[in-house]
């Protein structure tokens, strides 16, 4: 299982999403250009010192070239609730930038988009949010969790 986020605006959720990685035992991968630099002091302050295994991409075409495993997009936009879709141990959970989400060619080449249900009138989760909860069910349903 594997966590990436699609040049991520925010680096307090890089690094929340740094330390979820490091504390599940699942790599992250952020793939660039990033709305910060990569060393930025909050993405440092937000992970502390649970920094695991990072992979950095220097763009799109680089990720997919990089990764093994289907891609899944979370998206307010998907089809399927992550609790009726069935993943598999080997998934990459994709989560979009902040502001923008990904771009229709990145829509195009994921394998599927699964959403995570949430109140009426309420537009999305925060982002390291949005993957903790995809990646526990993820993570639960592969008998995935660390030991």
């Amino acid at each position: 299982m594997r966590l990436a986020l699609y040049q991520p605006d925010q680096a307090g959720n890089v690094g929340a999403v740094l330390r979820l990685g490091a504390c599940l035992g699942v790599v992250v991968d952020i793939i660039q250009p990033c709305g910060f630099a990569l060393s930025d002091r909050s993405l440092k302050r937000s992970a502390m010192d649970y920094v695991g295994e990072v992979a950095v991409h220097r763009d799109w075409d680089a990720f997919v070239e990089g990764v093994a495993g289907r891609i899944v997009l979370l998206t307010t936009g998907g089809t399927k609730s992550v609790h009726d879709e069935r993943f598999l141990a080997h998934d990459v959970l994709l989560m979009g930038s902040e502001s923008g989400g990904v771009p229709q060619r990145v829509r195009d080449a994921v394998a599927l988009s699964v959403r995570i249900p949430i109140a009426g009138g309420a537009r999305s989760l925060n982002l390291a949010v949005a993957a903790a909860i995809a990646l526990a069910e993820a993570l639960r349903q592969t008998d995935g969790w660390p030991e």
